[in-house]
């Protein structure tokens, strides 16, 4: 055998799982089909020194998977954009305002509002996180979007947009087509307070102050002879009592023990699979991703304070968010929703269309940057995606094997956690790290 363990991917998961791996003894090679690592994490600095996240950014509290290492990388955690002076803003196509309550709620709507979200959260304390399919009325739950459960709670339409505003800030895809029982079990995983179904703070409150992406390069630096870039994988093979072979774009043939997936649920589809059960190759083809775009916006100076506003939003324009990175940076998302609107836009004309979104948040400032990045995770060959989405009827069909092993095959990425998000991938990298480490 050429290793004891391939793992496919160099993105957060894969460089978890592999950084455990060697330090466990195992002969260790990881396979990534960019020319870099990191996955959905990538940086890059200004002029000024500045580094710019043109990828994941954030974690909270409860991420302890995550925290965990970058202790052990020597890295610092701050709080992220929560700590931010001023009020969120809200746009619309009718009006633009801050804080509470939104600027299209009534007589009433915030009172429905107070009740709805003390029944989601009432609920979301009867999903076990780790086995939402043993709840009695998994079935029923999973059946129901969000935004139809809610009008069944009674909400009003004001307040059902309120909802729709902050998940399409999220970009995770609307509430329309978004799994109650799915939406329940990602707030059991990180409860919030009981008075939020999302708390900003609890999922997003701190980042790491040299860089998200430095977490990734750092781990890379410590796995240095054992990472291949540039080496897409067309087919594997699994155990069958012979080694595990994984063949590379070009025909290059590969041999080990066991194999790790740390690819997205969309870029593994394209491989050829043989040697894992039709079971639990459906679970993980059955799997979807939010189809996302990041913007980032580089700027002098944070402007948007001199309104007041903390240059957190929530939009319904292409954009479906904005929030500071660092000092005078601002990123934004582009939910599912409007990512064909955003193709449909010329490329020259992307980045001024998002800009004027930005300025009638926060003034023609937004017209004037040092530079603007875009990424496209939903078109990008190698992510297909951002965020795992559940639909209507998804937990139910990808079934309990939802981010469990097939020894000598095992899986672990943002998408095999609940929710997603850089903790998924470190938390399920190290958990996937650790299983093959105990089977040998």
């Amino acid at each position: 055998m050429n290793h004891d363990v391939i793992v496919l991917g160099a993105g957060l998961a894969g460089l978890a799982a592999a950084r455990d791996l060697a330090a466990g003894g195992a002969d260790v090679l990881v396979l990534e089909a960019r020319d870099r690592v990191g996955g959905r994490v990538e940086q890059t600095a200004l002029p000024d020194g500045r580094l710019v996240q043109l990828g994941g950014e954030v974690v909270g509290r409860a991420h302890t998977a995550y925290t965990a290492l970058a202790a052990e990388l020597g890295l610092t955690l701050l709080p992220s954009y929560v700590a931010e002076p001023g009020a969120l803003t809200r746009a619309t196509p009718e009006a633009v305002s801050d804080g509470d309550p939104p600027h299209w709620f009534g007589p009433g709507d915030d009172a429905r509002h107070r009740k709805a979200t003390a029944a989601f959260t009432a609920l979301a304390r009867t999903v076990d996180p780790d086995d939402p399919w043993s709840h009695p009325d998994a079935a029923a739950l999973d059946r129901l979007s969000v935004a139809g459960w809610l009008r069944a709670e009674g909400a009003t339409p004001a307040v059902v947009r309120l909802w729709e505003i902050g998940q399409l800030a999220l970009a995770d895809g609307s509430y329309e087509r978004t799994s109650l029982l799915a939406a329940l079990r990602k707030h059991a995983a990180v409860p919030g307070t009981d008075d939020s179904h999302y708390a900003y703070e609890a999922w997003e409150g701190l980042r790491v102050a040299e860089g998200s992406a430095t977490v990734a390069l750092r781990m890379a630096a410590g796995l240095a002879g054992r990472i291949r870039t540039g080496a897409p994988v067309e087919a594997v093979t699994v155990g069958g009592g012979r080694p595990c072979t994984v063949r590379l774009a070009g025909g290059e043939t590969l041999t080990a023990g066991a194999l790790v997936s740390a690819l997205p649920v969309g870029p593994f589809r394209r491989i050829a699979v043989t040697g894992v059960s039709g079971e639990r190759l459906a679970s993980l083809h059955r799997q979807r991703q939010a189809v996302a775009a990041k913007f980032t916006a580089a700027y002098e100076q944070p402007f948007w304070r001199a309104r007041g506003r903390s240059g957190l939003s929530e939009n319904e324009g292409v954009l479906g968010s904005t929030w500071p990175q660092g000092e005078g940076i601002l990123s934004a998302l582009v939910p599912p929703e409007r990512y064909g609107v955003l193709l449909g836009i010329p490329a020259p004309l992307r980045a001024p269309e998002l800009l004027s979104e930005i300025a009638r948040l926060y003034g023609d400032e937004a017209h004037r940057p040092l530079a603007t990045f875009t990424r496209l995770w939903g078109t990008d060959p190698w992510t297909q995606g951002y965020v795992t989405q559940w639909t209507p009827g998804d937990v139910t069909a990808v079934g309990p094997l939802h981010g469990t092993h097939e020894p000598p095959f095992y899986v672990c990425g943002s998408d095999q956690w609940v929710a997603g998000y850089m903790e998924g991938a470190v938390r399920t990298g190290r958990a996937a790290a650790k299983e093959a480490l105990h089977r040998g």
